[in-house]
């Protein structure tokens, strides 16, 4: 009996203590001030957005100007220009971008498939000079462009080669196969050897196991190095001067029109552009939440 004399002792107590907890105001909230650091960092995040973004919207208002020669000064709203964009100076900004884009394509897919078998050979295989090799990769990354531009260029008269587009094709290829190494061989070391182990078991062939089990876990770092390398071989302008000649790219053509001001022309193609790399970006974004959502669901 005393046991239970204490317990109910307990639980009284316990009861009134609620009682009195109830009975006591709510304490208030804290004032918060709002200190230096609480707006700064926005404010600065904002300015530096409006920075970036100003050149973009610039670009894009200045295409539909109503030029004729110049297009520093705004003469009215028109949109000829998007609908001619081919007919300034006989096609030669469109000429000048599908060069880009040609030399672009090709040498993003020769330096994506020599980077790709550099960087699995540097990370799944031991041989001299092994250290050497990764050392020297990363040259043509710290090497400013003016010289190694000017270095290719040289090399190229030497030996005699005429500059073209090839020698652009070239060049691009050799200072992106060092972004490509970079990006691929990160992913190679992060791929987990029982994997593809498992698939040798399973009495796999090694070309089996390398497109089943291999490829698609590289796939994403592989398609990350490409749009790297597309982008800097279609932004590159100082390399491609050295070694271009007479062949113009889209940057080359807005480096000589900068000086009478950019035709509105190139605006509209630097516009779309824009936005077709922005619809990529919201697509591959919609597409990665809707699959987590969809795997959230099924978990």
């Amino acid at each position: 009996m005393s046991g239970e004399v204490q317990a109910a002792a307990v639980l009284g107590g316990l009861a009134e203590g609620e009682q009195l907890e109830d009975r006591r105001p709510p304490r208030r909230p804290r004032d918060r001030r709002i200190g230096l650091g609480d707006w700064l960092l926005p404010a600065y995040a904002v300015i530096a957005f409006v920075f970036l973004l100003i050149p973009i919207a610039y670009t894009f208002v200045f295409s539909f100007n109503d030029s004729i020669k110049s297009n520093i000064a705004w003469r009215g709203f028109t949109l000829d220009k998007w609908l001619n964009v081919c007919n300034v100076e006989g096609g030669a900004v469109c000429e000048a971008f599908g060069n880009s884009i040609v030399i672009g394509l090709v040498a993003t897919v020769v330096a994506t498939a020599l980077g790709t078998m550099i960087a699995i050979a540097l990370v799944r295989y031991r041989f001299r000079a092994r250290s050497s090799i990764s050392l020297l990769l990363f040259l043509p990354m710290a090497t400013p462009e003016v010289v190694l531009g000017a270095g290719l260029a040289a090399q190229f008269l030497a030996v005699g080669v005429p500059k073209d587009m090839t020698t652009i094709i070239l060049a691009h290829t050799m200072f992106c196969i060092s972004f490509v190494v970079v990006t691929v061989k990160a992913r190679v070391a992060s791929l987990d050897p029982a994997l593809e182990e498992a698939g040798r078991d399973l009495y796999g062939s090694p070309a089996q196991v390398f497109w089943r089990i291999t490829f698609p876990l590289l796939t994403p770092g592989i398609l990350a190095a490409a749009l790297l390398s597309f982008a800097l071989s279609f932004d590159d302008f100082i390399i491609t001067n050295f070694n271009s000649g007479s062949v113009s790219t889209f940057p080359k053509y807005i480096y000589i029109s900068a000086s009478r001001g950019i035709p509105a022309e190139a605006n509209v193609i630097a516009s779309a552009v824009f936005l077709f790399a922005l619809i990529l970006v919201i697509v591959a974004q919609v597409s990665r939440a809707a699959r987590a959502k969809r795997l959230a669901k099924l978990g």
